[in-house]
Formats: structure tokens, sequence, C-alpha cells
């Protein structure tokens, strides 16, 4: 196993540009696919969550050319996806497994989906049966609760759902599943979850009806999203959190991240890190796209403590091993609540963030559904040899720590950062 060690250093400075939004590259390419026409897409995130749709999608059939950061996708439509000749390797990712189950789910061909042995362990429940109560035909490990899972694809009808949480996973899966439906589909209940997936539909001319509390998708005439969509990948701003808490705990730093996007339903990160008092600057606000985006600008800060929890939880949750680093640092008390989503994520990152706050010198209680912990008012952080657990967002997490920590900080596995982040520790080393 390999190690990275780091120590604090005097000053932050500088411009980073982070990579493309992680959900909004999934979905660039998975809805593209199914499109009518080609579409070129720039500011691909080329990590290896994304380069596992692209390499899935291959599998069904349809052309897609990769140069770095740029994409091209030429469309086939729902009914020209190809049945694959072997299983679908969704690597760690679990946006891939989850939007082409419920791609493939309404779709008349036979796959079979998997990933790692990380993926494979995480439960699957939460979108196999909503999809079985549409009518669709899946099967898996643990009576369809862990991967491999089996689909023998079929037109679903439509009808409502209400959802029990609040997960962009679930509704996009749906959603998706009601393109080639035989009616309407209408979800209710936790709809306040990312939006991306509803933002691109409309764009490439899907009858998408969006009020308060529910969503109903028309499927199109033709199995086949109308228009492909060519885009520019904003930031994103789950990767630029990273950087915006290294330079509120800094006692000396000033750090840009430009091109964000500002989607309302991504930027609670921000909305936490403005409660607890950093000091943070948005310019060149725009649209780029269906997306909203900024250059947001972050500088030393002194934090406080804060709550965490109910409708803020979706619009964050998987900054909140960072956010656990910047409420580390603060005055005062930090709870974390309505969180047990994150039991279900790569790592069970209730336990594996408190272990590691623990190890830095934070005093930490995990809960059933977070954590409330104190922090120690300022840069004061121990160092301390520090667990990934493979898992991308907690070794970049203990990566910012390290930049507040006496002595030396030493993480395990520095290389799942690549996951969602290639080039992150290039860009910490510059900084």
């Amino acid at each position: 196993m390999s190690h990275v060690k780091l120590t604090a250093p005097a000053r932050l400075r500088g411009t980073v540009e982070v990579p493309g939004d992680k959900s909004i590259s999934h979905r660039a390419v998975i809805f593209n696919a199914v499109a009518e026409g080609s579409a070129r897409i720039t500011n691909f995130l080329t990590g290896a969550d994304c380069l596992s749709t692209i390499s899935c999608v291959r599998a069904l059939g349809v052309e897609v050319s990769q140069e770095g950061g740029e994409v091209h996708v030429h469309g086939v439509g729902l009914r020209g996806l190809r049945e694959p000749v072997d299983v679908l390797d969704c690597g760690n990712s679990g946006t891939t497994l989850r939007l082409l189950a419920g791609l493939l789910a309404g779709t008349p061909i036979f796959s079979v989906l998997t990933g790692d042995a990380s993926l494979r362990s995480r439960p699957q429940r939460r979108i196999v049966a909503p999809l079985r109560a549409l009518g669709a035909q899946i099967d898996g490990r643990l009576a369809g609760d862990r991967a491999p899972l089996a689909l023998r694809g079929a037109e679903l009808r439509g009808g409502e759902y209400v959802l029990p949480v609040a997960s962009a996973q679930v509704k996009s899966a749906l959603l998706l599943s009601a393109l080639g439906g035989s009616g309407p589909l209408t979800l209710g209940g936790r709809i306040d979850s990312r939006d991306h997936t509803e933002r691109m539909l409309i764009a490439m001319g899907i009858d998408l009806q969006i009020t308060a509390d529910q969503i109903t998708l028309h499927p199109p005439t033709h199995p086949v999203l109308p228009y492909a969509l060519s885009l520019r990948v904003p930031g994103d701003p789950s990767s630029a959190a990273f950087w915006w808490v290294a330079a509120a705990i800094h006692p000396d730093a000033e750090l840009t991240t430009p091109g964000i996007c500002l989607n309302p339903t991504r930027t609670g990160a921000l909305d936490v890190l403005r409660a607890m008092g950093a000091n943070i600057e948005i310019t060149n606000r725009r649209n780029d796209g269906s997306e909203p985006v900024g250059d947001v600008t972050v500088r030393s800060s002194q934090l406080r403590g804060t709550v965490i929890g109910g409708d803020l939880v979706p619009r964050l949750i998987d900054e909140i091993p960072i956010l656990a680093v910047a409420a580390a640092c603060a005055e005062g008390e930090t709870l974390v609540q309505d969180a047990q989503e994150l039991r279900a994520k790569e790592t069970d990152r209730i336990a594996t963030v408190a272990d590691g706050l623990a190890a830095l010198g934070v005093k930490v209680e995990p809960t059933s559904d977070g954590m409330g912990l104190i922090g120690l008012g300022g840069p004061a952080l121990r160092g301390a040899a520090l667990q990934s657990h493979h898992d991308h967002r907690l070794a970049m997490a203990w990566a910012i720590a390290s930049l507040v920590a006496s002595g030396e900080t030493t993480i395990a596995d520095p290389e799942s950062a690549s996951v969602s982040y290639p080039g992150f520790w290039e860009t910490l080393a510059k900084l």
C-alpha cells in the first residue's frame, strides 16, 4: 500500500481550475448516448468513475471518442442500444451503475451490471425496489440488493412513485427508466436532490413538468431524446469544496476556483461555510448551458460551529467529509444529522470520518445519522497516520487537514483521489 507524507505550508495562494463536474459528466455521456445526433462535451471529468461510464456506453454499441477532457458521443436512441456481449463493469462508480440500471430497465435488451469489490458491497435496493414497482425485471445478489444486477429490459408502465429519500441517483434512475415507458411517470416525496438530470432532459427536448412537490415525465413519441446536447461541463463544486475549506481554515490563504457550477442543489457547502463565518466572494456569475456558474474566492477565516441537517443534507452529502474538517478547526460544536446515507457511500463515511478526526485530535462522537464534534478553535490539528480506506473523498479531506496540522501527516492509498479528481496531488503540491 502506498502512502503520502504531508506537512503544513506557511501560506496558500493561487487559482485552481477544478475538474469538470462529476455528476454532469456522467449524465452528458449517458443521455447523449440515447439522443438524436452527436454531441461534443468539453471539460469532461477524466476520473476513473466517468471513464467507467464511457466504457459501459461503448459496450452498449454507442460510438464515443475521447481525447483528454473532450468527448464526442454519437447517439443511437433507446432502441439503438446493443445487447452487451459481456457484463458491464462500472468500476467504483455508483452513479454509473444506478443510472444505467434505470436506463436499461426500460430498454429491450439483457444486461448485467457489476463493479469492483467496494461497489458490489453497496446496497442497491433503493433503486431496484422502485424500478420493480414500475415493472422492471431485475435480479441480483441478496434478492437484488447487491451487484451484480441482471436486467431483462422491457417497456415499463407509467404511474406514480413516492421517493422515500432524497437521492439524485434514485430519482435519475426512475426518470431514465420512463423514457421508453408506456405512459407518464410522476415522482413525489423527496424530490429535493440534485436536479442535473431534470435540467439536462429538458434541454434535450423531453417533456418534463416540475412543481414544488412532484415531477412528471411524459415519454417521447419516439424512443429517443430529441436533441443531442453539446456543452462545457462546469467545475465540480464537490471538488472545489476541498480548496474552499483549505483557504478558510489556513491562517494565511486566498484561493480562487473559477467556473464552478452554482446550481442551487449543489451549493450547500458554500451555505454551510458562510454560516460558519467563512470569507467567501463570488464573481463573474453567468450561465453555461443549462447550469449557472461563477468564480468563487475564499480567504482565511475565523470559523464557528454550526448544524448540518434537514433539507440541507441532500445538497452537500458528498462534501460532509471535508466540511467535517472545517468544523474540526472551528470554534464550538458542530452537529451533523439526517445524513444516514453516508453509511452507504464508498465507505461508511460516518465511521471512517469520525475515526480520522479522532486521530487528528478532535473530540467526535458518531451517531446513527451523523456525528457531533467539538472544534479546536483554529488550525490546531495534530499530525497523524490516516487511512483513506480506498475512498477518494477521505484521501482528499485528510490532505486538506494536513495543511493545518502540527508535525507530519501520513495518508494511506492516496491514489484513490483519482476516482473523482485526477491531478489533485499535483495541484496541492503547486499550491
